[in-house]
């Protein structure tokens, strides 16, 4: 199982619905993703290799250098969306 977190600045709101829409697209496609929920505040003590935020979000952490795989994702409610780029993650950290 992969762990990904789930995050924005706040932790509440737009990171709380993203982890619903992901944890459907995770269940409807059976793929091995473990998705935890933060806030930004969480991202130094999390393990795993897959980060998820939206868009704006996604560019500063990526502006930042982490050392994770980083899915900016613009519509929250676009489920093919998340899929394609959770895909790709994917593909990234099981390389």
């Amino acid at each position: 199982m992969i762990k990904a977190l789930v995050a924005c600045r706040a932790g509440v709101g737009s990171s709380l619905m993203l982890k619903i829409k992901l944890n459907e697209v995770i269940d409807e496609h059976k793929l091995p993703v473990q998705v935890e929920h933060s806030s930004l505040d969480g991202l130094p003590s999390f393990n795993g290799p897959i980060v998820i935020a939206l868009s704006d979000v996604a560019q500063e952490l990526k502006d930042q250098g982490i050392d994770k795989v980083v899915v900016g994702i613009k519509n929250i409610l676009d489920k093919d969306e998340i899929y394609t780029k959770l895909s790709e993650a994917l593909k990234q950290v099981q390389s």
